[in-house]
């Protein structure tokens, strides 16, 4: 079975000394190619995109070198790069968007939104052999979309503040009109009709204004899963992207199982439930309740992610994915969220400590565990010379005031 995947990556851009985010996406983005590299709304962010996979560790691999390469390039200018649903430190002042008729439609139109859209996700697109395939398939998949959220939980702080939630990116995200659990469409022509319903009322002004949190892309045969925040570890995104290709997989099969036998549609017309189970994954990430999707119950967020490992099993089995994935998931709730860490350091230390922390892991300073085959220790000097422009010194440790 040959399903594959592709992920992109946002990044936050931070000034070294004082750990704080700087619109200076630009001349970073000058020194790297732009097919791999580009902007976003805001100029404190840079987004990367994969190549497309077969193979978890290949995607491993490019996401370690992408990620080295722009630390290479944002070092070579005195700053750094994050991978986190929030910067711990964003400045509260006015934000700086990137230049662009879309964008600065979308400032003027939805204001403090969007001036607040100082936040990074990870999204993970999986081959579809078509759009109907893709939108009949969101509901089977959506009940388990929160237990992803939960994995990638890496924004606690908020412009220096404890938010008491694991991933305050998704509370900051919830708030445009066309972002939470996607709906239950029976065709991607209905599902076309609805976006075109939303332009028309001039809720969005394009169809790339559908956040939900999963959506068919509009020019690619793939399912994309927008729900996760940026994980400082490129190994949480490869455990995403492989528990989300098995339940596209998963949800696949049972959808041409229903149609060789006359079944009715898996989905029960009940969605209320999701956003509930969402806002619980925001709020404890991997270290409290999360809703069982079986039993539309609180249980224990290990319970849960090992019911899904268990109701992947097949589907994980047949690409090839299931012990790397399940030791990566034993390996994340051995360690917990990225939330839990970075509020640890902050109580251990300060944010700068917490920006440090952030810093290395995504540049990939750490031993990985249970991941055999997934190093990150590729020496700097081994990347392509060519896709930065002068040299790379190493980011300084932060000074702290």
């Amino acid at each position: 079975m040959s399903v594959r995947i592709g992920v992109e990556e946002e990044f936050h851009v931070l000034e070294v000394e004082s750990g704080l985010l700087v619109p200076r996406a630009d001349p970073i983005l000058r020194r790297l190619p732009r097919r791999t590299f580009t902007t976003e709304l805001h100029r404190s962010t840079v987004e990367s995109n994969s190549e497309v996979h077969t193979s978890l560790d290949d995607l491993h691999t490019d996401l370690v070198t992408t990620r080295r390469r722009l630390d290479a390039a944002a070092a070579s200018l005195g700053l750094a790069v994050v991978a986190a649903g929030t910067a711990p430190l964003a400045p509260a002042v006015a934000p700086h968007p990137t230049e662009g008729a879309r964008y600065r439609h979308m400032v003027e139109d939805y204001r403090t939104v969007a001036d607040e859209q100082l936040i990074c996700g990870a999204q993970v697109h999986v081959d579809v052999p078509d759009r109907d395939t893709a939108v009949r398939i969101m509901c089977a998949i959506s009940p388990w979309v929160p237990v992803l959220l939960a994995l990638s939980a890496s924004s606690p702080f908020w412009q220096g503040t404890d938010t008491g939630y694991a991933s305050w990116r998704t509370l900051l995200w919830q708030r445009w009109p066309t972002a939470g659990p996607a709906g239950c469409f029976a065709s991607a022509d209905e599902y076309d009709a609805m976006v075109s319903d939303l332009v028309r009322t001039g809720t969005i002004s394009d169809a790339g204004m559908i956040y939900y949190d999963l959506r068919p892309s509009d020019h690619l045969k793939t399912l994309e899963l927008r729900v996760c925040d940026s994980c400082p570890r490129a190994e949480t995104v490869v455990l995403v992207a492989g528990l989300f290709r098995a339940l596209v997989t998963d949800a696949r099969d049972r959808l041409d199982h229903r149609r060789a036998h006359g079944g009715a549609p898996e989905c029960d017309g009940r969605h209320e439930w999701l956003r509930g189970a969402s806002w619980r994954a925001a709020r404890a990430g991997l270290e409290g309740n999360l809703v069982d999707p079986e039993t539309h119950r609180e249980a224990p967020a290990a319970q849960v992610v090992r019911t899904l490992l268990a109701r992947l099993r097949p589907a994980l089995e047949a690409h090839g994915d299931l012990e790397t994935v399940r030791a990566l998931a034993e390996a994340a709730l051995a360690d917990g969220s990225a939330a839990r860490r970075i509020r640890r350091t902050a109580q251990d230390e300060d944010l700068l400590a917490c920006v440090d922390m952030l810093i290395a892991e995504t540049r990939g300073e750490r031993a990985p565990r249970g991941t055999a085959g997934m190093r990150t220790d590729t020496p700097r000097e081994n990347l392509p010379a060519a896709d930065v422009t002068g040299p790379a010194p190493s980011v300084r440790p932060l000074t702290r005031r």
